[in-house]
């Protein structure tokens, strides 16, 4: 066994330069729902998640349906956000939507199988550009690998730096690069790539994605428990790793390294890994921040019955896999000892694989402000949520989109936008 490889398998990390990975399969599906411990190997088509366990587990007891409340959450209308736009340039797959720091009309469009493109929305069309293109480094035969998350730096308008998430293979693992915005073109930027983190995962779902800063500069990296289905490994519950937990990291260096900082939660704890900020996480998919309360919003894909919704505590424990959603896992019983509990969840009837949102802070639908908007990628509905005095005081569904929904993006005015596997990029308006 090599260095690397070694190193890999102990979740050490690995600070190296980026190697070539050559693309085996065609993209599928990301989302993760209960899915099985095998490989996917059954071509390009995206595929439904499937819910139902397969496992004899005893079943978990019987969750209330939570119903629609009375309240002010307006209706929402759903419009293509970039109806001249041609699709078939930008990728099959999106899964991000990021405004380009600095610039107006210019949105960067993630598509899960390896490329970043430049897409527009001023009052002349334009057609797309490439901006990053790693598909031949970017593991895509797991239906939930692929290029997976975008973060552009505090300052990117001045150095130019932005960062991604992607799954890799030989060995299969997690990959978190830093990248610089090369003027001389995607070429040039593709061969800035400076690895920063890499984490061996054992199996090809539940890989999580989403990296975002936060106010205090810090960059939040959301990683899923490892996939198979039930946590066979049991990383939710176990700080030695760094799976099943969303991280916290200093990416400020000019090297590739980064630093923990010293207030996170578990910093210098024996059998704890210091970049975990919180744990008990299956598959976080998509969190933001409230950029009015600075509240951490994240989504955790449920297994077999709930999806839930958490808000996020320094050093906080999110139960999996003692807990789905609000329920014990596996059991009719289970000790909560220090957990925390969700503040919302939802059971099966109503979808099943959550795609976390953000808390809307835009100006065109002013009953729509401070309301968490969220959705569902199976059922495509979408809810808007307020929360407020330690409980939901609203929760009602708000639009139900034609396709998948495999992410919401905000635009720098606050405004939001849906995207999906089926209809593209979406704009969220006010209803008639």
């Amino acid at each position: 066994m090599n260095a690397a490889l070694r190193a890999l398998m102990f979740g050490t990390i690995i600070r190296a330069p980026a190697r070539t990975i050559y693309l085996i399969l065609a993209v599928g599906l990301l989302i993760a729902c209960a899915s099985t411990d095998e490989e996917a190997g059954s071509g390009p088509t995206p595929l439904v998640p499937t819910t139902a366990s397969t496992t004899s587990e005893p079943a978990a007891q019987a969750s209330a349906v939570v119903k629609d409340t009375p309240g002010s959450i307006p209706d929402i209308a759903l419009i293509p956000a970039f109806p001249d736009l041609d699709r078939s340039t930008i990728g099959s797959l999106p899964v991000m939507l990021r405004p380009i720091p600095g610039e107006i009309s210019q949105f960067a469009l993630v598509d899960q199988g390896g490329a970043i493109y430049v897409i527009y929305n001023g009052p002349e069309p334009q057609p797309a550009e490439l901006f990053l293109d790693i598909s031949g480094r970017v593991r895509t035969n797991g239906r939930e690998e692929g290029l997976l998350g975008l973060a552009f730096d505090p300052d990117f308008e001045f150095n130019g730096r932005f960062y991604a998430y992607y799954s890799a293979s030989s060995p299969r693992r997690t990959v978190l690069s830093r990248f610089d915005h090369a003027p001389e073109g995607p070429e040039r930027t593709a061969s800035s790539e400076q690895v920063l983190l890499e984490i061996e995962q054992p199996f090809p779902n539940h890989n999580g994605g989403m990296i975002e800063f936060g106010p205090d500069g810090l960059l939040y990296v959301g990683l899923g428990d490892g996939g198979s289905r039930g946590d066979p490994t049991g990383n939710g519950q176990n700080r030695s790793t760094l799976l099943g937990s969303l991280l916290r990291i200093d990416v400020s260096g000019n090297t590739a390294a980064y630093r923990i900082p010293t207030d996170n939660p578990f910093a210098g704890e024996p059998d704890s890994r210091g970049e975990i900020w919180a744990y008990g996480l299956r598959n976080p998919w998509r969190f933001s921040f409230d950029p009015a309360t600075g509240q951490l919003w994240l989504a955790d894909v449920g297994q077999q019955r709930l999806e839930e919704i958490d808000l996020i505590e320094k050093g906080g424990n999110y139960g999996w896999n003692i807990t789905e959603g609000t329920d014990c896992f596996g059991s009719t019983s289970c000790d909560r000892t220090g957990l925390v509990e969700p503040v919302f969840a939802y059971d099966h009837s109503l979808g099943c694989s959550i795609t976390g949102g953000y808390v809307y802070r835009g100006s065109a639908i002013p009953d729509l402000q401070g309301a968490y908007v969220y959705g569902d990628f199976c059922s495509g509905r979408i809810w808007g949520l307020r929360y407020a005095d330690g409980k939901v005081v609203e929760q009602r569904q708000i639009a139900r989109a034609a396709g998948s929904i495999s992410s919401f993006a905000q635009d720098a005015a606050g405004e939001l936008y849906v995207l999906t596997f089926d209809q593209g990029v979406l704009r969220i308006e006010a209803a008639d």
